[in-house]
């Protein structure tokens, strides 16, 4: 069925939060906030700190992993009912590893209009700043907790020849460094840390060498990974273009 996204003030909007600066939010993100009936939001305390910091006042509606089915028919109701919704996430773009693909699929099934605003997301800030080839790249979501499922989605990643991103705790970085160390040794790996923040941070290297620094620096904050397995094999590299030929390999590694 066809959706309505592209009429006016449609009942859905989907709106990318700041991924750490409350200055990335954009002035259209603040107007839908403003003249929403309601938001709904992953995490409810964090989306009334992000109205506070507006001056807003919204009903809010908790819808995150452990709810979202319980809570689509509810929400897809008030849709139906002329109401106008807005999605938000704790930071950065809804339904990239956060609640919002069930409900667009949702809307589209019964042709509920909605649009999407674009605006911060950690993954395309990492691609950019790591200087690594962007096009094309693979996207992996957050890498399991787990050292195997880890050392399988790692093994999976590097052997597609192009960069690949993930999401990982800072808590497990050295294990996942020791991981790659093992499986893609002389991949190139930029660790970008805490985007947009006070200690935003690209840091690159070889696995073994960024081991060495973090296991004297401990990382703190929210990490990217952005790895690129063909380093040094551009023969092999899935591109139409080439950039790791024309552009040096990043190293700050001091």
């Amino acid at each position: 069925m066809q959706s309505e996204q592209g009429k006016l003030n449609p009942p859905l909007t989907l709106i990318c939060t700041p991924i750490g600066n409350l200055g990335d939010l954009t002035i259209r993100a603040a107007d839908a906030l403003r003249s929403c009936d309601g938001v709904i939001a992953e995490d409810t305390r964090r989306a009334s700190q992000l109205l506070a910091h507006l001056d807003v006042r919204k009903p809010l509606v908790s819808f995150h992993e452990h709810n979202e089915e319980r809570r689509l028919p509810e929400i897809l109701a008030r849709l139906r009912g002329g109401e106008r919704l807005a999605l938000v996430t704790d930071a950065g773009t809804p339904s990239v590893s956060d609640p919002g693909f069930r409900l667009v699929r949702a809307c589209v099934a019964e042709g509920i209009g909605y649009t999407v605003l674009p605006g911060a997301s950690a993954v395309t800030t990492a691609l950019v700043g790591s200087g690594l080839p962007p096009v094309p790249f693979f996207f992996g979501g957050f890498l399991p907790s787990s050292g195997s499922g880890r050392r399988s989605e790692l093994r999976k990643g590097t052997a597609l020849g192009m960069t690949v991103i993930y999401f990982e705790s800072p808590h497990r970085l050295l294990d996942c460094l020791a991981d790659l160390a093992a499986i893609a040794p002389e991949c190139i790996v930029c660790v970008s840390r805490e985007l947009t923040k006070i200690h935003e941070e690209y840091r690159h290297g070889r696995p073994v060498e960024l081991a060495a620094h973090y296991g004297v620096n401990p990382p703190r904050g929210e990490i990217t990974l952005v790895i690129d397995p063909m380093a040094g094999k551009a023969a092999e590299r899935k591109s139409a273009k080439d950039y790791s030929e024309k552009t040096p390999i990043p190293r700050n590694l001091a």
